[in-house]
């Protein structure tokens, strides 16, 4: 009965064993059919199977024919909805998911998915064409600023609109009480540090190895630097339970976590990017209108940490 059974983006992910923002950009390229229910984009088995017939026939022909350059599996077509209304909203933020409601409600017919992946990921997809709207929060640790300098780096020969979301305070966890003495980036170089570390390509992950780096501290010398987790919270939370010495990191984690002390040490800017393509320019006019609206930012003041005295400004554009 495959004609009954679905499956959520998720789903498809793990049983294709891609990720998730492969899968969002196989739908707005039209190969995978979708629909959505309620909240959730959902994939018929039977657009599935279909996919990898394709894929299958398309590697059949590229080893019989391999000095000819084929045309993707499927061209989406201006009538498909996979095609134009979706908006892959990547970053890890929870400003990010308050975002994407108030678009759904600004811009009717669009419906934006998340993607929960770091911000040096998310402008390297942005370059790929799999995203549309990139939240990142990289130093630059010569310059002391935020983002730009690795958005003009990696989205080369691009026209695209940097707005700020939001400022957060970021800096370290430590363990409560702070028994290793830890006040700031020069303490880092006590011997038998141990730390929980954030994935590559994450901005706490590159502002940590930033600071290292001016610092004069080696990597070498912290015990767990190979140990990662996925988030702030599970950063956090390995700290408070003495699984560390310290870990990077935003103020709001430290409160929701509890058990762990937070030193600040940074404004950080977290700037999302939009490319500035033609058939774009209409709804980033729609996303700046919420990013500039009371409604929207009475819904992040309580949120503890957040500075949004820059929130909806323009920064940087093409």
């Amino acid at each position: 009965m495959t004609a009954d059974i679905s499956y959520t983006t998720e789903e498809i992910a793990k049983l294709l064993k891609i990720s998730k923002l492969t899968v969002y950009d196989l739908i707005k390229k039209g190969d995978l059919p979708a629909y959505r229910v309620g909240k959730q984009m959902r994939i018929d088995a039977s657009d599935l199977e279909a996919y990898k017939t394709r894929a299958k026939g398309d590697m059949v022909t590229t080893h019989k024919m391999d000095t000819v350059e084929l045309p993707p599996l499927t061209t989406p077509t201006a009538s498909s909805p996979a095609s134009k209304n979706t908006l892959v909203i990547t970053g890890q933020d929870v400003s990010l998911d308050i975002l994407a409601k108030h678009i759904e409600r600004k811009i009717p017919g669009k419906w934006p998915l998340r993607s929960y992946v770091g911000s040096l990921e998310s402008l390297i997809a942005m370059y790929r064409g799999e995203t549309d709207i990139v939240s990142t929060h990289l130093l630059d640790g010569d310059t002391g600023e935020y983002n730009i300098p690795y958005v003009r780096k990696i989205l080369i020969g691009s026209s695209y609109v940097v707005i700020n979301l939001v400022s957060r305070s970021a800096g370290l966890y430590v363990q409560q009480g702070n028994p290793s003495k830890i006040h700031g980036w020069a303490d880092l170089k006590q011997k038998g540090l141990r730390l929980i570390n954030r994935e590559k390509g994450s901005g706490a992950r590159v502002l940590l190895d930033e600071q290292l780096r001016l610092h004069g501290v080696s990597y070498r010398d912290l015990i767990g630097y190979e140990h990662e987790e996925s988030n702030h919270m599970g950063v956090a939370g390995k700290v408070a339970l003495g699984e560390g010495d310290f870990g990077v990191g935003i103020e709001k984690a430290a409160y929701m976590v509890g058990g762990v002390d937070f030193i600040p040490l940074i404004q950080e800017r977290v700037d999302l990017v939009m490319l500035k393509k033609p058939e774009n320019l209409a709804w980033i006019e729609s996303v700046k209108e919420v990013l500039q609206s009371e409604v929207f930012h009475n819904e992040l003041r309580p949120i503890q940490g957040y500075n949004l005295s820059q929130t909806g400004r323009v920064l940087f554009e093409t």
